[in-house]
């Protein structure tokens, strides 16, 4: 009950009593003013108990251990249960500041319990005028009677506004009592992420030219921003090419790329440079290198493709034919690449071809047999052997060169990035933050509004890196992105249909394949188990609003609405949504991995991923030197600027989070808490499994062990 006392009646009360004392001395007044000025403080407060029964919530605020996460500012918090709130109380202590790290605990008095929490409201006020921001965690509230209530936060204060928060239970919406708040918070988020065409026929992405306006809880920490802020300007010091930066010249040896290059050197790159030349190592590259993603079992040729069993099995006991049967044939084709409008660099054409690779499987070995670097057949376009010496080595380099383009705009820019950007803007848009699929996805999309913002900036734009300086840059770039989007289908996006559709099943030594499958199947298994929880009947998945409006957001500006790629436009049972889900986490956290962490290891060396070629393709045999090569290549400063991009690309960030490291705490119940767990425990299996594997290879393969695959698409 609240006590409703008469101010100047208690003030009367005052005075009487103190009239009927001893007369205090100069000291002891100065101690009775001071309190009486405490009692009145906390007596307007109403923390005072005078025969009155009160009650104590006891609220545990804790601040992200994150630089600048601290403040000095003023906090105050509402406990809402459902039988009434609290006061808007001041959390105070003598001299206390909620610093980065912070966990502290503070009195919230009530009149009388206000039953079951459900919602916490909090607002920070500028101290002395002087706004600085605030992260915290979580909050804890613990009841009368011993109940523990927790209320993920992970939201960055900037301002003096009040926001509300959910205790953290996940619900979907059907068993939601509070749909007024729910519906507010999603107003309040499809407001700041607005969907926005940054070029027509590619995926949609947020409505943010600059990270200005970019909401404080997607970008990068305060270090994360500096660290990466001086990686991208120190790139090319770091890598000591200043020297070279602004040389235009072609090279003149394969030893002064190698005077360049040794200023830096991994495990992976050193071995490139030295095998680069290399059949065994070229052909590899197609399962255990930076794009694994175009090979594929070849049953019958290409028409445009005329390889006769005599040229390319001269002198073997084997056939074409015989070796397709065995399933032995495989091929690669850069269709995608065919007319694209190509760069021009320091007023120099640049060349990009659109090869057709053919490859033998050799006992463990990916061996390359043929190749023809453009679509149509002709005299002008021979077909190039691997005894065809010069000739055939500057044929691997120009695929290599369209590999390296078509690798950066399909299979990393447009399939992980992209894509990940419109899980995540979708994602804030349509679930509300108590849903349990935004709890299992959120740490999947930290930082990538961001790196996605900074790619746009300075990377494709007009003034990017990649259109300065790769053949594809500027027109090229859109055309390849629209033809790789139309050629995207649901099942490319999910590793196990990928590899059964590409006939890669039983490929020996397919490293990617062997981690990608084990890490698909932990993935999966942890989605179902969690999402099973909380969807009993496959109806639960077909009347959930959210869902649905969350899945149709992602099919409309993720895949432009296109049916024929078999994105699914609703869900329509728990196994659907399960393997849906799969593929998102997996692709913003596995096969983002696979195709960007081995950047500088497969492209450092330039010969063996050229950005750009200066020169057009042989028309005929038996004119290839090293010369002829070397004038091939891209330029000094070309390379420079290629080389200290992939080497930025390929900087794990500090503060990186690891696959199944979720830090916040998004889930508080046990089931699902547990479940984290057991998914963390499985992932360090197979990290274990990976690392013994890799001891015995000469080339191990280490960019889908979960101990190295973040969370999120973040680099």
């Amino acid at each position: 009950m609240c006590h409703q006392l008469n101010l100047s009646l208690v003030l009367l009360c005052l005075i009487i009593t103190f009239s009927f004392q001893t007369p205090p001395t100069n000291s002891g007044l100065k101690g009775l003013t001071a309190e009486f000025a405490a009692w009145s403080e906390e007596f307007l407060s109403g923390s005072v108990d005078y025969g009155l029964e009160m009650v104590d919530y006891k609220v545990t605020v804790y601040t992200q251990d994150v630089a600048l996460a601290g403040t000095v500012d003023n906090v105050y918090v509402t406990l809402v249960g459902k039988s009434g709130e609290s006061k808007h109380t001041k959390l105070k202590k003598l001299f206390h500041r909620f610093s980065r790290g912070d966990v502290s605990s503070f009195t919230v008095t009530c009149s009388d319990d206000i039953g079951d929490l459900q919602m916490i409201k909090i607002q920070k006020k500028a101290f002395l005028h002087i706004n600085s921001c605030w992260l915290p965690g979580k909050v804890e509230v613990e009841s009368p009677i011993g109940r523990m209530y927790t209320f993920p936060i992970y939201h960055w204060f900037t301002d003096g506004n009040t926001n509300i928060f959910r205790e953290g239970a996940a619900l979907l919406e059907s068993q939601d009592n509070n749909s007024y708040n729910r519906e507010k918070e999603k107003k309040k988020q499809q407001d700041t992420y607005i969907w926005d065409v940054y070029k027509k026929g590619i995926p949609h992405c947020v409505k943010v030219d600059t990270l200005t306006p970019l909401p404080p809880d997607d970008c990068f920490s305060s270090h994360r921003t500096a660290e990466f802020m001086c990686t991208a300007l120190a790139g090319i010091v770091e890598l000591e090419l200043e020297e070279f930066a602004e040389c235009k010249k072609k090279w003149t040896s394969i030893e002064d790329i190698e005077h360049l290059y040794r200023c830096h050197i991994t495990n992976m790159s050193d071995y490139a440079m030295k095998h680069w030349r290399e059949d065994a190592f070229f052909g590899e590259q197609f399962l255990n290198g930076l794009n694994p993603m175009l090979i594929r079992l070849c049953k019958s040729l290409p028409a445009n493709f005329p390889v006769s069993s005599a040229v390319v099995f001269q002198d073997a006991q084997c056939s074409l034919s015989s070796e397709m049967e065995n399933n032995n044939i495989f091929l690669c084709d850069y269709k995608i690449l065919d007319g694209v409008q190509t760069n021009t660099i320091h007023g120099v054409k640049q060349y990009l071809t659109a090869p057709l690779v053919l490859l033998h499987r050799n006992g463990d070995k990916m061996m390359p047999i043929a190749i023809q670097l453009k679509q149509k057949p002709g005299k002008d376009n021979p077909v190039f052997l691997p005894t065809d010496k010069d000739d055939w080595l500057l044929a691997k380099v120009f695929v290599k060169s369209a590999d390296f383009n078509l690798h950066e705009l399909n299979f990393h820019l447009l399939r992980s990035h992209l894509l990940a950007e419109v899980f995540t803007v979708s994602t804030k848009r349509n679930l509300a933050r108590v849903h349990p699929l935004f709890k299992l996805l959120i740490p999947h999309t930290r930082y990538t509004l961001q790196i996605n913002v900074l790619a746009r900036k300075l990377l494709i734009s007009k003034n990017g890196v990649f259109t300065k300086f790769a053949a594809s840059g500027g027109n090229g770039v859109w055309t390849i992105l629209k033809r790789s989007l139309a050629d995207m289908t649901y099942r490319s996006l999910c590793i196990p249909d990928d590899v059964a559709d590409r006939g890669l099943e039983h490929v020996p030594n397919f490293f990617y394949r062997d981690d990608g499958l084990q890490l698909w199947d932990i993935i999966k298994r942890f989605v179902q188990e969690v999402l099973q929880h909380y969807y009993h009947k496959d109806e639960d998945v077909r009347s959930d609003r959210e869902l649905q409006a969350w899945i149709k957001d992602i099919f409309k500006h993720g895949f432009l609405s296109e049916k024929k790629n078999g994105i699914p436009q609703q869900f329509d049972s728990l196994k659907e949504l399960v393997k849906f889900v799969t593929m998102v986490i997996f692709t913003c956290s596995a096969q983002h991995a696979a195709v960007n962490s081995g950047q500088y290891d497969f492209c450092g060396w330039m010969p063996n991923a050229p950005c750009t070629m200066q020169t057009p393709p042989p028309t005929k045999k038996g004119t290839v030197t090293e010369a002829t090569i070397l004038n091939a290549l891209p330029d000094i400063k070309t390379t420079v600027h290629s080389l200290a991009t992939v080497w930025l690309l390929s900087k794990t960030g500090f503060d990186a989070r690891y696959l199944g490291n979720y830090v916040e705490e998004h889930f508080t119940e046990e089931f699902p808490r547990q479940k984290i767990k057991d998914f963390q425990d499985e992932l360090s299996q197979l990290s274990k499994k990976i690392e013994n594997r890799n001891q015995s290879l000469d080339v191990p393969y280490k960019y889908l062990d979960p101990s190295q695959v973040e969370n999120s698409v973040s680099l």
